[in-house]
């Protein structure tokens, strides 16, 4: 039994328990709503476009900010990594940011830029970039010393070429991992940013859920995030992380 046929016949025996649950246990006494209910969730959502203009608009503002943060968190980490200077100062200062939730940047990024997509996109690519930067920095230190040296003596020089021909890709695999995690705490940051923030989104649509009682629009929403962060991760990150690995000869065959 392959993969795709497992988890297909465990998601079946999955939805079968969800509606056997709500009819016989009295699910419906905790406001959890039925299979049928959320299908009927999803069917209204999309045809009056209420759920389509939503995700779109909550993926538009989730690229911008992951492209920001993977841009500038492997800057940090590449320079942290290099100068010890700046990893004993600003290093510190951003083992220290990361532990503070993005969410608590929201009122300043209100004050600063009001209640637009702005202050969403910056506390989402806040959201990722100390990960990003910590995984870019970790990935470049353990990196073997004779690698270095050997570009060096084969004439790569200090410049763009030795970080595309030798940092980038012995430090591939804590990257890879690092731009994972940075995705999902984008998601993260950008659904809590939008229950506040004005504006169309996922996150606002599950704020008005919220509002009206409709617990099965609030678990379609939840189901839309999953369903994206899944597909994005499995067609996206993983089959790029094959195809880098084959080339820059990590792996000798590329995973289908």
């Amino acid at each position: 039994m392959n993969i795709a046929l497992r988890r297909g016949i465990f998601l079946i025996v999955l939805l079968i328990a969800w509606e056997a649950a709500y009819r016989l246990i009295g699910w419906e006494s905790w406001k959890f709503p039925s299979l049928f209910q959320t299908f009927e969730a999803f069917y209204l959502g999309f045809t009056e476009g209420q759920m389509l203009e939503a995700t779109i608009a909550s993926v538009r503002r989730l690229i911008i900010a992951f492209a920001i943060s993977i841009s500038v968190g492997t800057l940090l980490g590449f320079l942290f990594a290099r100068y010890r200077f700046l990893d004993d100062t600003l290093g510190f200062l951003v083992v220290a940011l990361q532990t503070v939730p993005s969410i608590a940047w929201l009122p300043f990024a209100m004050i600063w830029f009001g209640f637009n997509d702005v202050s969403v996109i910056f506390i989402t690519a806040l959201g990722a970039t100390w990960t990003m930067a910590l995984s870019a920095r970790t990935g470049i230190k353990n990196i073997p010393p004779l690698y270095i040296k050997a570009a060096q003596t084969m004439g790569t020089g200090n410049g763009f070429k030795m970080f595309y021909q030798i940092y980038v890709p012995a430090a591939f695999p804590h990257l890879m991992n690092g731009v994972r995690v940075a995705w999902a705490f984008a998601w993260r940051a950008l659904v809590a940013g939008e229950l506040i923030a004005k504006g169309v989104g996922l996150g606002q649509l599950l704020q008005d859920g919220k509002g009206l009682g409709d617990t099965a629009l609030m678990l379609c929403i939840v189901i839309i995030i999953a369903v994206i962060g899944t597909i994005s991760d499995h067609f996206c990150f993983k089959r790029l992380e094959d195809k880098l690995l084959v080339r820059y000869g990590l792996s000798s065959v590329s995973n289908k």
